[in-house]
C-alpha cells in the first residue's frame, strides 16, 4: 500500500492529531508540506483537496478528507482491524461518543486559544493578549474538573482501554504542557497521570519526535 499523504503544517497541533493517530495505527504516511505563511492553503491545488483552505487533509488512495476528527474517525475505523489494538470498540461504546464530542465542543475551544496566545503568539514575536488566557485558562480549569472526576474512576476518557476519544486530546495536551498554563494539567492528580501514561506510549512518542519545535532561547552570556 502506498503511504498515505498528509498534507499541512508539521507544526500545526491539528496535523499532529492526525500524525498521533496514523502512528498509534502503524501505518506509513508522508507529511506534504503546506505554507500558511505563503498562502499555499488558498492556492487552488490545495483547495481541490479541502475547499475551505484549512489544514490537514488527507489523501488514502482515491479518498480525500479534510477536518482532522473525522480524517481520525475514517483511519481509526478503516485501520484498526489490522492493528494491535482498536481505537474504535467494534461494539458501540456511550462513553466513547461522549469523550469525543466534549474534546471538540468543551477542551478544544479553550485549550486552543491557549496555545495560540502562550506558544504561537510568542513564536510570531507577539505577546499575548492577557485577557484572553485568563478567560480560557478559567474555563479550562472548570472542563478539566469534570475530567479529573471522570479520570478518578477511570484509567482513560472512555473507559479500561486507550481509544480515539484519549487520541484526539493528545496534540493540544503536548502544546498545553510547552506553556505557562502547564499547571492546568499537573495541578489534577488525576489528568496529570492520565496524560503521562498516554503522552509515554511509544507511538507518540514517535510522533512528537518528528514536530520541528524551534529551540529554545539561549541563555544570555
Amino acid at each position: 500500500m502506498a503511504p498515505l499523504k498528509l498534507y499541512g503544517m508539521p507544526m500545526s497541533p491539528n496535523v499532529v492529531r492526525v500524525a498521533t493517530v496514523l502512528n498509534e495505527l502503524g501505518l506509513d504516511f508522508e507529511i506534504v508540506p503546506v505554507d500558511l505563511r505563503a498562502g499555499a492553503h488558498k492556492q487552488p491545488d490545495f483547495l481541490a483537496l479541502n475547499p475551505f483552505g484549512q489544514i490537514p487533509a488527507l489523501v488514502d488512495g482515491d479518498d480525500v478528507l479534510y477536518e482532522s476528527r473525522a480524517i481520525n474517525r475514517y483511519i481509526a475505523t478503516k485501520y484498526s482491524s489490522g492493528a494491535a489494538a482498536s481505537l474504535v470498540p467494534a461494539s458501540p461504546s456511550a462513553q466513547l461518543e461522549v469523550w469525543l464530542e466534549v474534546e471538540s465542543h468543551h477542551f478544544y475551544p479553550n485549550a486552543s486559544p491557549l496555545v495560540f496566545q502562550l506558544l504561537v503568539r510568542p513564536m510570531l514575536g507577539g505577546a499575548p493578549d492577557e485577557a484572553v488566557v485568563d478567560k480560557h485558562a478559567a474555563e479550562l480549569a472548570r472542563v478539566l474538573d469534570v475530567y479529573e472526576a471522570r479520570l478518578a474512576g477511570s484509567k482513560y476518557l472512555a473507559g479500561d482501554e486507550f481509544t480515539l476519544a484519549d487520541a484526539n486530546h493528545m496534540s493540544y495536551l503536548l502544546y498545553l504542557s510547552k506553556t505557562p498554563k502547564a499547571g492546568l494539567i499537573d495541578e489534577r492528580p488525576h489528568v496529570k497521570a492520565w496524560w503521562d501514561d498516554i503522552a509515554a506510549r511509544p507511538a507518540f512518542k514517535k510522533t512528537v519526535a518528528a514536530i520541528p519545535f524551534p529551540p529554545p532561547p539561549s541563555a544570555s552570556a
